[in-house]
């Protein structure tokens, strides 16, 4: 029998530089208790059952495998997501995205795209702020796709989000959207991070692209405003070295109040403009 204590210990060799969070979200998750449980319980008697499943968690976990993974959930904007290695794991600068999408003058009852929607966090968090939005969250992958629908049913946000099959722009015909917004594959495919940490384990088409990480995004900008209503815009995020080249992008396709927002770490992450009528 071991306590609280003596377990968490045992995961002080977890990769990174948060073995120690990592280990109590773990063991969180064994013995269904919050983390304040653990601080205020540290000699608790742990059952064996939940000490095995401990050791087999912290053992994939050394094995690199992502936190995310091993849990098969990650928390978005104020959601609990189902992900997979079909899908990205949903970061926080992509809260970004989401919250701008918030702020822009759109119709009470917008119609928003959201483009390579892997687990729908986008998608969702959107709904979940703007029960009037129209939404229609697209994706090539059908394991993803089948991902999204299953979260979209447990947030109980099925009702506000249209899934559908599509590569970009292809399976769209001439439907035209309030707001088109993407976090699409944006990383070159030689880039050395794709060998490191979580990456590693996340689906490559998701994360790399051609053209040294512009190809989709130049795919997704050159057609936006032949899908955009009039005073519509285009959201993107993208590696924190391509916002001069993604602004570039957007002139060069008409738009207007081209801007750049930064994340928390100050980097340039998320690039919008709009769709002025003529």
């Amino acid at each position: 029998m071991a306590t609280v204590a003596q377990l968490l210990r045992s995961a002080a060799d977890l990769p990174g530089e948060s073995a120690r969070r990592e280990g109590e979200i773990l063991l969180c998750a064994c013995v269904h208790k919050p983390r304040s449980w653990l601080y205020a319980w540290p000699e608790a008697i742990i059952p064996d059952e939940a000490a095995a499943q401990f050791a087999r968690l912290l053992a994939a976990r050394r094995a690199g495998q992502p936190i995310a993974y091993i849990l098969g959930e990650r928390e978005f904007w104020s959601l609990t997501l189902k992900v997979t290695s079909a899908t990205l794991i949903p970061r926080p600068e992509t809260e970004a995205l989401v919250a701008w999408a918030l702020e822009l003058p759109l119709p009470r009852h917008a119609t928003v795209l959201e483009m390579g929607t892997g687990s729908g966090a986008i998608a969702l968090a959107l709904a979940s702020e703007r029960c009037h939005w129209q939404i229609t969250a697209t994706d090539s992958s059908v394991d993803a796709l089948a991902v999204a629908r299953a979260n979209a049913r447990t947030c109980a946000l099925d009702a506000g989000v249209t899934f559908l099959q599509s590569d970009w722009y292809a399976g769209l015909g001439r439907e035209r959207f309030d707001l088109v917004c993407s976090n699409p594959p944006y990383i070159c495919p030689d880039d050395a991070h794709l060998q490191n940490g979580d990456l590693r384990f996340e689906p490559r088409s998701a994360l790399a692209a051609a053209e040294g990480g512009m190809a989709d995004l130049r795919c997704i900008v050159s057609a936006a405003r032949d899908h955009l209503n009039d005073n519509g815009w285009l959201l993107v995020e993208h590696g924190f070295e391509q916002g001069e080249a993604v602004r570039t992008l957007f002139a060069l396709a008409g738009f207007s109040a081209i801007t750049t927002r930064r994340d928390l770490a100050g980097l340039e992450r998320t690039t919008g403009g709009c769709n002025n009528a003529q």
